[in-house]
């Protein structure tokens, strides 16, 4: 089946009707920066995520064929979420910081319902009623960004981010996989960074790496969202106020400042702010972070690891007026984790109030990596 040459651009323009700014069809191929993803995945720099290196995921990432049998086409597609600078935040104390995308309703949630409207559309245009169609939304294993840029809709920067010369890089990615030959688009043929160095230079962590790959085990990103246990102690510092996720080398680019006028998909309006107090999300109980968080990113890290970051965030400050809360941390707080790094927060605030609650603490401590990171504090002050 042939189509006319104005496909292309008529399937956009149904995709934008649906909210996505940007659509393109890159050819079924197998996908061009595997090799490096292997080589990144070998090096160990995917951090805890072992789900990245399972045999079967790095095979079906060589080519989307392996994850739909006869597929021809993929149909990249991509939804603009607020920037930083379109939402208003709090900054100094005691506000803490969350990634932008983050404040809204989970796209794992929102996009396919959309994907399958979408679907639908392609059909009737196809004239395919029976056509067969997968859709993901970063929830299986292929390479998005490079298919994105094989549809022309932007180029990986030095961030890692695809970037679109028009909307920049707050865009949530999704695709369609398909049975039929569909007109694809031509590469995107530019690398736009050039020689900035921006995002390389302000990440807090030093977690971006020259061949545009990220050591996510130092990420903030992943140390707030994806991984799971002890934050390692040299790096607790330069979560600074992050408590889910990061923007930092997104918001340095200038091709987000170029596009910060670009409008938002109301899908994903804020639900709650950026920079939430972090005495009150320390004292959240078990019903409240599920009520408050429930179809949100943040019940990722669920809330002992979300309480784990505000305590270190808190740690940051350095202020002695939290001693009082995170010596009630300490004492009561049922999750092991959260208090382990709440002694350390103790031990950062370093007064002799907060080494009385950490001396008062380690009398009772049940749990050997609080006990561990109470003597660390005690040592410290």
């Amino acid at each position: 089946m042939s189509f006319p040459a104005s496909f292309a651009g008529d399937l956009q323009a149904e995709a934008e009707r649906l909210g996505f700014v940007l659509c393109g069809i890159a050819p079924a191929q197998p996908a061009p920066h595997h090799a490096a993803f292997t080589r990144w995945l070998a090096q160990g720099l995917h951090g805890g995520m072992a789900y990245l290196a399972r045999e079967r995921d790095i095979s079906a990432r060589a080519d989307p064929r392996r994850l739909m049998e006869n597929c021809r086409s993929v149909i990249s597609l991509a939804v603009r979420y607020p920037a930083p600078a379109q939402l208003e935040i709090q900054s100094g104390y005691p506000f803490g910081r969350i990634a932008a995308y983050a404040c809204s309703t989970d796209y794992h949630l929102t996009l396919p319902r959309r994907m399958g409207t979408f679907g639908d559309v392609l059909r009737r245009m196809t004239g395919i009623g029976e056509l067969a169609i997968r859709s993901y939304t970063d929830s299986a294993p292929i390479l998005e960004r490079n298919f994105a840029q094989l549809a022309g809709m932007g180029w990986i920067g030095k961030n890692t981010c695809l970037i679109s010369p028009r909307f920049g890089s707050y865009l949530l990615l999704a695709e369609l996989l398909v049975t039929i030959e569909l007109p694809p688009a031509e590469p995107f043929p530019f690398d736009r960074c050039g020689t900035c160095r921006r995002c390389i230079e302000a990440c807090p962590t030093a977690c971006i790496r020259p061949d545009r790959t990220l050591d996510a085990g130092r990420c903030i990103s992943y140390l707030t969202i994806e991984h799971k246990g002890i934050i390692p102690r040299e790096l607790r510092p330069k979560l600074d106020s992050w408590i889910f996720g990061c923007d930092v080398c997104q918001q340095v680019c200038p091709w987000n400042r170029l596009s910060a006028q670009q409008s938002f998909d109301p899908a994903f309006a804020p639900r709650f702010p950026p920079s939430p107090d972090l005495h009150g999300e320390l004292r959240l109980s078990v019903q409240e972070f599920r009520r408050r968080y429930a179809d949100t990113p943040l019940s990722r890290p669920k809330r002992r690891g979300y309480l784990r970051n505000a305590a270190v965030a808190l740690g940051n400050v350095r202020n002695p007026q939290d001693v009082p809360l995170l010596a009630e941390v300490l004492q009561s707080e049922p999750e092991p984790l959260v208090r382990a790094h709440a002694a350390w927060a103790l031990g950062q605030v370093g007064t002799s109030a907060a080494r009385t609650a950490l001396s008062a603490a380690r009398r009772h401590e049940p749990a050997p990596q609080v006990r561990e990171e109470i003597a660390l504090a005690l040592q410290a002050g």
